[in-house]
This record gives structure tokens, C-alpha cells and sequence, in this order.
């Protein structure tokens, strides 16, 4: 049988990627967004119909991620692998970017609810599917900026960090039912719409600092994200796989 995926935020850029992947590799996907309906549909057109469908859903808003989650399941008759992507509401812009002294809380709340509320909701709610089954796998992505951070993105880097104590303590607790919890940092990718506005600077002192004298590239990440989503990945959990080019050193 055909195994399925759900990735938030896989409308565009790397949750578009790791959707592509994936359904290369005989997943079902589902495919959630929350505003880009029409890179949605045209995605879901580009996999097939068939194995490929696009749901609306605010992923900070439980109720709506509990029906995405019934509907998955009801075309596709399971749910295997999570993949945590969703990203609200932020850009890689270093001019941009406020200094610490002229941010509010607020600011930090948009990107902990984004990131952290929105994958305890999608993660929680496919729970019972996955205990049921006696197995799935849930993919956190997460950022390589919380150890080197080229630029100080505060609310979005210490959201991100608090993935990783999310991650080990589902992985303790959810292993005895034969369920996965694994996240991928990646270093920034060139080029998603995230990163559209990063400067050329930034991604020329990445390039040359890192071991690979490359930019990572979302294909590079989405990689990684299947293996640890798929069975290959079985022997792996409660880790954070850094796909950065050699950038940052664990």
C-alpha cells in the first residue's frame, strides 16, 4: 500500500520541494497551505490528482487542522509521516531585520504559535491515526541558525530552537508505539520566497565559509526529509539532522 504524507506550508518553496520528493518516492500527498490556493492546486496538478490533494488550513487554528486531518485520511485511508514546514509570516531580509531593542513580544508570539503551536496542533491531531497503525514518522523542520547565527533573526531562530526540545521529548514518549520524531535544520536556502530578499552578501559569505562552497538548496533538504519520513529512516529518532553543506558542525 501506498503510504501519505501531510506537509504544512508545501504550497511553495521547500514545503513544495519536500512535497515533490516525496511523491517521487510513491507517496500520497497532501498538500496544506494557507493563503497560496493557486501554487497549491497547480502542485497538486503536477503530482496527479490522484495521489495528491490540497487542503486550506491555518495550522495555528486546531479546529481547522482536526478536519485537514480527517480529510487526508478519508481519501487516502492513512496518514504515515508529518512533515512540520509551515512558516508564518516571516522573511530573510538582514536589512530588514529589526535589532533586538526595537522588537516587541509580539513579534517573538507570531513565530512561536507559526512554528511551535502549529506543530503541536498537525502533530496531535494525526496522533490517534499514527497510534493506531503502530507507526508513522513526524519530520520537525527546524534551522541551522540557532547555531551559527549569520544573522540575527531572534523570533524566528528562538522559535525554531524550542523545536528541538519538542522533538526529543514526542520521540521519548511516542517510540513504544512505533512513531518517529526526527527534525531537519537546514541552512538557508537559496533561493525560496523566504529568501528572496536576503542579500547577495550574506549568501556569498555562506557560500565561502562553508566546507561544500555551496549554497544549500531546498532539494538538498527535502532529501534528508524523506529518508528520516520513510523507512529508510526507521532507526532514527529524536534527532536533528543539520543539512547545511558542512556550515555547522555537530
Amino acid at each position: 500500500m501506498s503510504k501519505t504524507v501531510l506537509i504544512t506550508g508545501s504550497s511553495r518553496g521547500l514545503g513544495a520541494e519536500i512535497a515533490r520528493t516525496f511523491a517521487k518516492d510513491g507517496f500520497q500527498v497532501v498538500i496544506n497551505y494557507y493563503q497560496s490556493q493557486k501554487k497549491a492546486e497547480e502542485l497538486v496538478a503536477e503530482i496527479g490528482p490522484d495521489r495528491a490533494m490540497a487542503i486550506q488550513a491555518d495550522v495555528r487554528n486546531r479546529a481547522e487542522v482536526d478536519q485537514m486531518v480527517q480529510q487526508a485520511v478519508a481519501k487516502f485511508g492513512s496518514l504515515d509521516t508529518v512533515v512540520n514546514n509551515a512558516l508564518i509570516n516571516f522573511k530573510f531580509d538582514p536589512v530588514a531585520q529589526k535589532p533586538f531593542k526595537d522588537l516587541t513580544w509580539d513579534s517573538y508570539q507570531e513565530q512561536i504559535d507559526g512554528t511551535l503551536k502549529g506543530a503541536f496542533n498537525v502533530t496531535q491531531s494525526a496522533l490517534p491515526q499514527m497510534m493506531a497503525q503502530k507507526a508513522g514518522q513526524v519530520v520537525n523542520i527546524g534551522t541551522n541558525l540557532f547555531q551559527n547565527p549569520v544573522v540575527a533573526y531572534h523570533e524566528y531562530t528562538t522559535a525554531k530552537a524550542a523545536m528541538i526540545g519538542f522533538t526529543r521529548n514526542l520521540a521519548v514518549e511516542l517510540g513504544e508505539f512505533g512513531i518517529n520524531v526526527n527534525m531537519v535544520s537546514g541552512g538557508l536556502l537559496q533561493t525560496t520566497d523566504a529568501s528572496a530578499v536576503t542579500t547577495p552578501e550574506v549568501f556569498d559569505y555562506i557560500k565561502q565559509t562553508t566546507p561544500l562552497r555551496k549554497v544549500t538548496e531546498p532539494s538538498d533538504v527535502a532529501k534528508a526529509v524523506l529518508f528520516l519520513g520513510s523507512a529508510q529512516g526507521r532507526g532514527l529518532t529524536a534527532q536533528n539532522v543539520t543539512v547545511d553543506g558542512g556550515l555547522t558542525m555537530n
